[in-house]
């Protein structure tokens, strides 16, 4: 049995390995663009499966969590396992017949620490656009250096630590497997746009475990493109500078990490399905039709 037959039948679609194979086979540029897309899967998922706790993983579906408060519940949102899906759905479909759901997200306004962009409001859809700025800093800055300052600024105390967190092991592979040092050169190029997200649930006004679905592209001497979902648990922090509106900004909250969240193609019935809500970015995120797209998508919102 093959190793990606052998990863197939555990589970482990893992997202640092998927990176890692990215880099070597684009580097080398000894693999056609769909098998970078499938190894650019295979790195992003790696981190996650070796971060989640076993039985958060690969479920055959979203697990609606009932609705409470408190640290046991947001331990049941975050663990609560989300649409299993094929890597083949990560890096291609045909579009959907029809319109789908979408989520209206707050722009930034300001740049915080470690020049995330940040100014988001204190609602879901802030949480949600929150957690886009710092995942789609380190990814496109695929630099350690970066990446510590980034979780030094923008993770509260309990959390995994900088050495365990996802985004940094895929910096890692990244750049281990390309014949990089601690950031990529120039020669290496990685944008990443926001192409969905989704509210999994929220603990009263400060509480969200926000979800993002990334249109992820790497380059060095050809392109490698998968759509990438990641979760994170994000909390309101109170601040006397703060630029969200309401003396504050949204930070990763502590806890066990969140079960995987589903890699598919933007746009597509698959991406529906497992819940994602296509982006739009909206200044007015109070509206009724903002509101209407933070409820979540698998478990109710609680009140305090």
């Amino acid at each position: 049995m093959s190793r990606a037959d052998q990863d197939s039948a555990s589970g482990g679609w893992g997202r640092p390995r998927l990176l890692a194979t990215l880099a070597a086979g684009v580097g080398a540029a000894v693999l056609f663009v769909a098998g970078l897309a499938l190894a650019l899967y295979y790195v992003l998922r790696t981190a996650e499966a070796t971060s989640t706790p076993p039985s958060a993983a690969w479920s055959a579906g979203p697990k609606p969590v009932a609705s409470g408060s408190g640290p046991a519940y947001r331990d049941r949102v975050a663990a609560a396992p989300m649409l299993k899906v094929a890597p083949d759905d990560a890096r291609r479909g045909v579009p959907a017949a029809v319109t789908g759901p979408v989520i209206d997200v707050p722009a930034a306004t300001d740049v915080g620490p470690a020049r995330v962009p940040t100014g988001f409001p204190r609602t879901p859809q802030g949480a949600v656009g929150q957690l886009a700025a710092i995942e789609t800093t380190v990814l496109q800055g695929m630099s350690i250096p970066q990446a510590n300052q980034v979780y030094e600024q923008w993770a509260l105390p309990g959390g995994a630590g900088v050495a365990d967190w996802a985004l940094t092991k895929n910096v890692q592979n990244f750049l281990a497997s390309a014949g990089q040092g601690q950031s990529k050169d120039l020669t290496v190029a990685v944008t990443a746009t926001p192409a969905a997200g989704q509210v999994k649930g929220t603990d009263g006004a400060s509480w969200v475990l926000a979800c993002v679905l990334l249109d992820v592209r790497a380059t060095i001497t050809v392109q490698a493109r998968i759509g990438y979902g990641y979760c994170e648990r994000m909390q309101w922090h109170a601040t006397s500078t703060g630029t969200g509106g309401d003396g504050g900004r949204w930070m990763i909250a502590p806890g066990a990490p969140a079960a995987a969240a589903p890699c598919t193609w933007p746009g597509t019935d698959i991406a529906f399905k497992a819940g994602w809500r296509t982006w739009v970015f909206n200044d007015l995120a109070s509206s009724d039709e903002a509101g209407a797209a933070s409820t979540p998508t698998s478990t109710p919102t609680s009140r305090e």
